[in-house]
């Protein structure tokens, strides 16, 4: 029987590409996401999609009960809003993001062990950001991201013994939607810093967190992974 991977925002972006890699390796493919209009895999036998707000955080347990038992998590799913200041970021804003970026993460990370620590082997895979190290102008997208990585740390130390590993990676900025929330400048400004002269590409990140998610060594544990140019400031 084919294992099963679970991802979240699995139909576009990096996500997109981490379903299609693992499509080929012959998983079961889980996505869920806030909609799938022009998804590439949907209608695929092996692919099955949930329609899903991750900013609902009190829904997750009843998500989970009707996705079952996964072998594989990937958190993939996240946004940031650089339209706010960090002096008028507005409530529901705040909230929003943090229940996505962190709190989703966190809670399903909570829901999917339950089963993996039954069967004793499990793997999560967790996506930040390098926001997340070394800040970003939308202040609340970085504390986010920082405390996913922080939490990657310590679900590795209390899930391994299970047989669970919990892994992460920080790309740096990566040619997907999200971009488009970034202005001009801010890009132009990236470019000047990065030696090979372009953003990651999103199949070079889901390469990285495909090798976690299976054929990494279950020594390597808590654990987070830079995807970024070496020249980046740090």
């Amino acid at each position: 029987m084919a294992k099963r991977v679970l991802i979240t925002g699995g139909n576009r972006g990096i996500g997109l590409s981490v379903s299609q890699a693992m499509l080929d390796l012959d998983y079961e493919i889980i996505v869920v996401a806030r909609e799938f209009n022009g998804f590439a895999l949907g209608g695929l036998p092996s692919v099955f999609e949930y329609e899903y707000d991750l900013s609902n955080i009190d829904g997750l347990q009843k998500l989970i009960e009707k996705i079952g038992h996964v072998d594989i998590l990937i958190n993939n799913a996240g946004f940031m809003q650089p339209k706010y200041s960090y002096d008028n970021y507005p409530k529901d804003a705040k909230e929003n993001i943090m229940n996505v970026d962190l709190y989703a993460p966190v809670e399903l990370m909570n829901l999917v062990s339950k089963s993996m620590k039954k069967q004793g082997s499990g793997k999560i895979v967790n996506v930040a950001s390098i926001a997340g190290q070394i800040g970003h102008p939308d202040v609340w997208y970085g504390i986010a991201k920082a405390g996913l990585i922080n939490a990657t740390k310590i679900y590795g130390k209390l899930l391994g013994s299970h047989g669970i590993t919990v892994n992460c990676v920080t790309p740096s900025p990566t040619e997907t939607d999200m971009q488009s929330s970034n202005s001009e400048e801010r890009k132009k400004e990236f470019l000047k810093t990065v030696s090979t002269k372009r953003f990651a590409q999103p199949d070079e990140v889901a390469k990285a967190i495909v090798w976690l998610a299976t054929d990494c060594p279950d020594y390597i544990n808590g654990t987070t992974l830079d995807i970024n140019d070496c020249s980046y400031p740090r």
